[in-house]
């Protein structure tokens, strides 16, 4: 497997002016299921099929990895119900969809702290990603008990247990990367969150270092292709520099 080194060592490629990589944060499904007088869950529900709807959308734009951010290490602290519920739902979903993302040659991973899940939901889990693995459609990451500062910290701890000999040395960011739980994909290029909050809630803390950052007011349950590619045509009218100036990227302007 290889391991994508950080943005802050390398320039990433910006030749095709899609993003490689997108980040998400589902933000607004019990204010859309509150604003039609049902329940929160139902707008749980209703968040499934603009997944749905987001997926189809980053394959045929050409994103090659999607990352959503489904279950915070802090959402343990919402109604019991609420968190029976998603936990539910999240089974329910590997169970029903996985078949479909096979089909359609989407590669699906879990990251986040498992400890906490029911033994049923692990298999499903691991089963979900066995199936998978060999796909080469859009990677599809659903974030799940899952933390910034949870995933550095581990990082950390198993770095230096894989590395003993690292204690009281120098480490480097190309030791700690390959212990991320996102090694496996390139750190995002556009970051988005729907719901109108202006915060990253401590969703992929290290990843997101260089990432575009893209916020709307649209609840997540209305979330379809066409606001996809209006983010994607925002990201497009981006500069990024990645510590260089305007002028590094278009000398012929500059010396005109």
């Amino acid at each position: 497997m290889s391991i994508f080194r950080s943005s802050t060592l390398d320039t990433p490629d910006e030749s095709s002016g899609i993003p490689c990589h997108v980040a998400i944060i589902m933000d607004g499904n019990g204010r859309w299921a509150k604003q039609r007088l049902m329940p929160r869950v139902f707008g749980h529900k209703k968040g499934v099929d603009a997944l749905r709807a987001t997926v189809k959308a980053c394959d045929k734009l050409g994103v090659k990895y999607l990352t959503v951010f489904a279950f915070s290490s802090e959402n343990w602290r919402r109604p019991a119900d609420e968190v029976s519920f998603l936990m539910g739902l999240f089974l329910k979903v590997l169970q029903s969809e996985v078949d479909r993302m096979h089909e359609n040659g989407i590669r699906l991973k879990i990251v986040g702290d498992r400890s906490h899940f029911a033994p049923e939901l692990v298999q499903w889990i691991e089963s979900a990603e066995a199936r998978t693995a060999d796909n080469t459609g859009v990677t599809l990451s659903i974030a799940a008990d899952y933390g910034g500062r949870w995933d550095i910290l581990q990082a950390t701890e198993r770095m230096l247990k894989d590395r003993p000999e690292l204690v009281g040395q120098r480490i480097e960011e190309s030791d700690l990367t390959p212990y991320f739980a996102m090694a496996y994909a390139p750190e995002p290029d556009l970051f988005i969150r729907t719901g109108g909050e202006r915060r990253i809630s401590n969703f992929l803390l290290w990843q997101l270092a260089y990432a575009e950052l893209y916020f709307t007011d649209m609840l997540w349950p209305d979330f379809d292709y066409n606001a996809m590619a209006e983010a994607v045509a925002w990201y497009q009218g981006r500069e990024r520099r990645f510590g260089r100036i305007s002028e590094q990227l278009h000398p012929q302007s500059a010396a005109s």
